[in-house]
C-alpha cells in the first residue's frame, strides 16, 4: 500500500511539475501581454498568476460605417489599408484601367448571359422538354429555376455595375 502511495504521490508531482514548465510566466503591460521578461522589465509590467491567459489578436475598425465626411477624411476615394506600400499615380491609374477592362468584360458577358436567359424563359412560358408534356410539376419546377436564374443575374449585372461605379477616373465607351 505504501508503494502505491508513493507512486501516486511522484506522478502527481511529476504533472504538476510539468504543468508548471509547459506554461510560461506572462507579464501584463497595460492592455499588452508578453511573455518576453526583457521586454517586461523594460515596461514595468506585472507578472499575471493564477489561470493561462488566451489572447486573440483583434483587428482595426475600417470606419467606412455611416461615418460623416469629417471623419472619412472628406473625400469619397478608396483608401489602401495602413500597410500596404505605395503605388505611384502612373501605376495606380494603370491597376485601374486595367480593373475596369476586366468588370467591363464580365459585365458584356453576364449581359449576354441575361439575354439569352430571357429568351429561353420567353416571359414564363418556355417551351416544355420531353416528359414535362406529361409530368406538369416538373416543367413548374424548372420555370421557377428559370426565374430565380434571372434574377441572380440581374444581382451580378447590378453588382458589376457598382463596382464599375465605385472606379476612379472615366467610364469607358461601351
Amino acid at each position: 500500500m505504501k508503494t502505491a502511495s508513493l507512486i501516486f504521490l511522484a506522478a502527481a508531482s511529476f504533472a504538476t511539475a510539468t504543468a508548471a514548465l509547459a506554461q510560461e510566466r506572462v507579464w501584463r503591460c497595460g492592455n499588452e501581454y508578453t511573455n518576453n521578461a526583457t521586454v517586461a522589465q523594460q515596461k514595468g509590467c506585472k507578472i499575471m498568476e493564477g489561470g493561462n491567459v488566451t489572447v486573440v489578436q483583434g483587428t482595426k475598425p475600417s470606419g467606412g460605417g455611416g461615418g460623416s465626411a469629417a471623419s472619412s477624411g472628406g473625400s469619397s476615394a478608396a483608401r489602401a489599408p495602413a500597410g500596404s506600400p505605395r503605388v505611384e499615380g502612373v501605376d495606380q491609374r494603370a491597376r485601374d484601367g486595367e480593373a475596369r477592362s476586366v468588370l467591363e468584360a464580365e459585365l458584356r458577358k453576364a449581359e449576354a448571359r441575361q439575354t439569352e436567359l430571357k429568351k429561353e424563359y420567353n416571359n414564363g412560358e418556355p417551351e416544355k422538354q420531353g416528359s414535362e408534356g406529361r409530368n406538369y410539376q416538373k416543367y413548374l419546377d424548372r420555370v421557377a429555376e428559370m426565374k430565380a436564374e434571372l434574377a441572380r443575374n440581374e444581382s451580378d449585372i447590378a453588382g458589376i455595375r457598382r463596382e464599375i461605379g465605385r472606379l476612379p477616373g472615366k467610364p469607358q465607351a461601351q
